[in-house]
């Protein structure tokens, strides 16, 4: 049996992307717990923005991995949340750092409500991802 690309990238897919589960994990228990006011949006902020990126980042990279083995349909599966990431990032709000998530306005109930239902749209496809790449 040979060692290919496409089992490759499939390898690397689904080490990613268990990377990826614990970053929604992370998104939910932090919405969960600005809404129950454990912690302060300040705090949360700072410590959710700097994931923005890498979680952005870590899912384009291997699914241009992908692309270039030739793995069309798993790369269609992920095609729209690639253009989901990129759509809410340039209509981020104006800060001063990279990030998707304002202090100001992250306390509103439709704002928060809005995120923590994003964060576990992410995870159940992120869970879907990580069988369908087992199984790849």
């Amino acid at each position: 049996m040979v060692f290919s690309l496409p089992a490759f990238s499939y390898m690397i897919a689904l080490i990613v992307d268990a990377f990826l589960i614990f970053f929604a994990i992370f998104h939910i228990i932090a919405f969960d717990e600005l809404k129950t006011d454990y912690k302060n949006p300040i705090d949360q902020c700072n410590s959710l923005n700097p994931l923005v990126l890498p979680e952005y980042l870590m899912h384009m990279a291997f699914n241009l991995l992908l692309l270039i083995s030739g793995e069309w349909v798993t790369v269609l599966i992920n095609a729209p949340l690639i253009a989901y990431h990129v759509l809410r990032y340039k209509n981020r709000p104006m800060m001063s750092s990279p990030g998707l998530y304002d202090p100001t306005s992250i306390m509103n109930a439709d704002t928060l409500s809005k995120c923590q239902r994003e964060g576990w749209i992410k995870l159940g496809f992120y869970v879907f991802s990580f069988f369908f790449y087992l199984y790849g």
